[in-house]
Formats: C-alpha cells, sequence, structure tokens
C-alpha cells in the first residue's frame, strides 16, 4: 500500500501542515490498525479514503486519525487526500466526500488550487475563562465558542505580535475539555497578503501545536468576516511552520482554499 506524505495549505515542501494519506480499494481495515499506522506515521492527521459504489450521495469515504484518536472534522487532511486523488489521476474535478460530520466536496482547479466546501461554525461569545487565561498568558480580547462540528475555543489576542509569540502551558491546555483553542488576531500589515493570523493547540489530542488548521477556519471566517466586514479573506496560521488559508463564506457554508505538495511517496509494509 503507497502512503503519502502532503505538505497542506502551501505550494512548497517543508511549509504548510503534513499530513499522512492512505488509499484503499475496497473496505477500511479495523480500526485499531487504522489508529496504529496513525500512530506511526505521528502527523497532526493521517487521513484514510476509499471509493464509493457508483450512485452514491458520495464518491469516497473519509476517515480521519490523530495519533491518538479518530475526529470528525479535519480540514489539512481533506485537502491532502484530494490533491493525491487529483494527481494520480484518479478523479478529476469536483470530489464528494462522505465523513463523520456529512459530505464535504472539494474542487481541483487546472493551477493546482483546491477549494474545500465545508459547514460554517456558529461562534457563542462566552466569559473568558481564568483556567484558559492562565495556560496562555496572555491578554485575552474576546473568548467564542464553536459549534460541535469542531468543538474548539476561539480566543481573540491583541495583536499579531502577541499571536506569533505565544508559549502557552501545553500542560495545563491538556487537561482542558475542548477539541483545541485558536488564538487569532488581525494582521498587522494586510499588504503582506493575509488578514488575520491564527495559531491552534490541540494537546488532548496529542497535538500539542497544529501549524495550519482547515476546519478551524470555518469558525475563523465567520469572526473575522463580522470584524473585517467582508466575507472574502485569508488568514495565515502557524508557528514555526505557517501555511494560507483562503476563506469565502457562502451562506451555512465557507469555503476554504489552498494547495498542496506530496513530499514523501513510500510503501506501507505492515499489513492489516
Amino acid at each position: 500500500m503507497r502512503l503519502r506524505i502532503v505538505d497542506a495549505f502551501t505550494d512548497r515542501p517543508f511549509s504548510g501542515n503534513p499530513a499522512g494519506v492512505l488509499l484503499f480499494d475496497g473496505e477500511f481495515p479495523p480500526d485499531p490498525w487504522l489508529q496504529q499506522v496513525a500512530a506511526e506515521v505521528n502527523l497532526s492527521e493521517t487521513a484514510f479514503a476509499r471509493p464509493l459504489p457508483p450512485g452514491r450521495d458520495a464518491d469516497w469515504a473519509l476517515r480521519w486519525f490523530t495519533p491518538s484518536t479518530e475526529v470528525d472534522m479535519c480540514g489539512h487532511a481533506t485537502l491532502a487526500t484530494a490533491h493525491v486523488i487529483a494527481t494520480t489521476g484518479l478523479a478529476k474535478g469536483p470530489i464528494r466526500f462522505s465523513a463523520r460530520c456529512g459530505i464535504l466536496t472539494t474542487d481541483s482547479a487546472e493551477d493546482g488550487a483546491i477549494t474545500m466546501d465545508f459547514p460554517t461554525s456558529s461562534l457563542t461569545r462566552v466569559e473568558a475563562d481564568a483556567e484558559v487565561q492562565r495556560a496562555l498568558g496572555a491578554q485575552i480580547m474576546s473568548v467564542h465558542d464553536t459549534s460541535e462540528h469542531i468543538g474548539d475555543l476561539v480566543v481573540e489576542l491583541a495583536d499579531e505580535r502577541t499571536v506569533r509569540q505565544l508559549a502557552p502551558d501545553i500542560a495545563a491546555l491538556r487537561g482542558y475539555g475542548r477539541r483545541g483553542v485558536i488564538v487569532t488576531a488581525a494582521a498587522e500589515d494586510p499588504s503582506r497578503g493575509y488578514d488575520f493570523v491564527s495559531r491552534g493547540f490541540f494537546p488532548a489530542f496529542g497535538i500539542d501545536e497544529d501549524p495550519v488548521t482547515g476546519s478551524a477556519h470555518t469558525a475563523l471566517a465567520p469572526f473575522w468576516a463580522a470584524r473585517l466586514g467582508r466575507t472574502e479573506l485569508v488568514g495565515l496560521q502557524g508557528g514555526a511552520r505557517t501555511g494560507r488559508v483562503a476563506v469565502r463564506l457562502v451562506g451555512d457554508r465557507t469555503r476554504l482554499t489552498g494547495r498542496a505538495v506530496t513530499v514523501i511517496d513510500g510503501e506501507l509494509l505492515a499489513r492489516p
């Protein structure tokens, strides 16, 4: 079986967010084996996909595993999977994926850009939690809870510099009852090609920091659209590694656009 490592939300290797991608011809192997593969790959997510019979609501079944658990939604590994399917000639144009969060659609353009159609996350403003305040160690401007699709806490910080320099207490965040905490701020200089910045921490799921979290942008898109007065924006996410996510709000859906690069194409010798 061919196992690929794909850098997502970037147009060059060793940037963006790496994901493992494994395609099957038939049924998925047992869940414990999928989890072992994801733990072995040891990236924030490994995607497993298989084609579905004609006439179904979707073309491919898609699942995502972190090193420790299966997740309901993952943007960058979906982008990576669509990239592999498109670049290997298995499909052209739109691809419909059946996932735990519903039907997700991707569309690959001739220039290699891939647009994903995801459900937009709802946002509910909540009081700043003292536990999160201590774990982040930075002044919090606002806090918003997100819908069950992603289950993150979106925390607005004072400025871009604060986001970039943040050094949170990962151990403290690990015990917090959320999928993750997303910190964000407006871009200091929008002429650099992005409108807002963010970083994502998911230690409860075995990921101290996720370089570029596509699913989180289904919440960041409406958050910043309301503040900046535009429905088309570009986000820059990451600490040591960064990537860009173009977002567009269309009704109750968020279109996420990015690029991807395959950096490793190898053989998985361990069979189910």
